[in-house]
């Protein structure tokens, strides 16, 4: 079985793939922009369970050509998971914009090269939901205006981004498959010290930095499960050309109810966390469908309560929460 190749690989997504890819008996190769983080990531991938003897870092950054050509060859697998999640909006959009765009594209040209049997994209729900739509319901048929006022860098960024993407597949250059998945916001347990956006709001609940909850309204989905989808979109043929939504199952929350979740189920470990939310005007709640995912690929999400408990102790366990 060839090598399958991980971009991202020191991520918060990145090493749970790569772990799980390495439990299933798969051969890995996965990208860094240094190979100074090799360390790093065979680390948290030891923590993933995993043993990282089958494992192949390499450096390749996504705004240059080089490196690319050299981490997909041999492999008929890629997952690409590597973007960036800024836990503060840039004043210039193309910080953001630039490399998502362009690093897709170059990852999908190195494949399609290559000969690539498949690659499955980590998009997201800011790609699909970010356009206000009456009823506030969403599905895979849905997409983001990047023109929408007052659209955030980053939502633009990965709208921009996953048209590209399929822009580039609808082109004559090569058989390699696309499959998209769209997650909402990822929580769950982190194998890395270095925190995601989504980890370091949990944290911030906890640690009492995070006094009064953002008003916001939102999916939630373990990182686990979004490595499941990957891997199921990966191995299913008739997943080809489509895209997945990535959310649990029940209602969209807000930060305080994901407070009130973790004081429920932690009790002295959340007895910080907001009890109150930010005023203002009342948010619709969006519904978020997978039925795609359940019902196409068998995709059964954990639900939420388990994925803020086991995302809180995670960051306890690795002695990330102040004391």
């Amino acid at each position: 079985m060839s090598r399958v190749l991980v971009t991202g690989g020191s991520g918060y997504l990145g090493t749970q793939l790569i772990a799980a890819l390495l439990l299933a008996g798969r051969e890995v190769r996965t990208t860094v922009r240094s190979t100074a983080r090799e360390a790093e990531v065979r680390a948290a991938v030891r923590r993933g369970g995993a043993d990282d003897a089958g494992l192949q870092v390499v450096a390749a950054d996504l705004m240059s050509d080089d490196g690319w050509p050299a981490a997909v060859a041999g492999c008929a697998e890629v997952h690409h998971v590597a973007s960036p999640i800024p836990a503060v909006q840039p004043d210039d959009p193309d910080e953001l914009i630039v490399p998502a765009r362009e690093g897709t594209l170059r990852v999908l040209r190195a494949a399609r090269a290559a000969g690539v049997r498949r690659t499955v994209l980590t998009s997201s729900f800011a790609a699909v939901g970010y356009t206000p739509k009456p009823g506030a319901e969403f599905t895979e048929d849905d997409w983001t205006d990047p023109d929408t006022p007052g659209l955030a860098p980053y939502p633009r960024s990965k709208a921009i981004a996953e048209r590209a993407a399929w822009d580039l597949m609808e082109r004559p250059g090569g058989g390699t498959e696309l499959v998209v998945v769209n997650p909402t916001g990822i929580f769950g347990p982190t194998l890395t010290a270095t925190l995601g956006s989504s980890m370091q709001l949990v944290k911030a609940m906890l640690d009492g930095a995070m006094p009064v909850a953002p008003r916001a309204r939102f999916g939630v989905v373990d990182v686990r499960d979004v490595v499941d989808l990957h891997l199921r979109a990966m191995a299913a043929p008739e997943a080809a050309g489509r895209r997945f939504l990535a959310v649990a199952d029940g209602p969209t929350l807000s930060f305080v109810e994901l407070a009130a979740v973790l004081r429920e189920r932690l009790g002295p470990l959340a007895a910080r966390v907001p009890a109150e939310e930010a005023p203002g005007a009342p948010l619709p709640r969006p519904v978020i469908h997978n039925d795609r995912a359940r019902t196409e690929l068998g995709w059964r999400p954990r639900d939420v309560a388990t994925t803020l408990v086991d995302s809180a102790t995670s960051l306890r366990d690795l002695g990330l929460l102040e004391d």
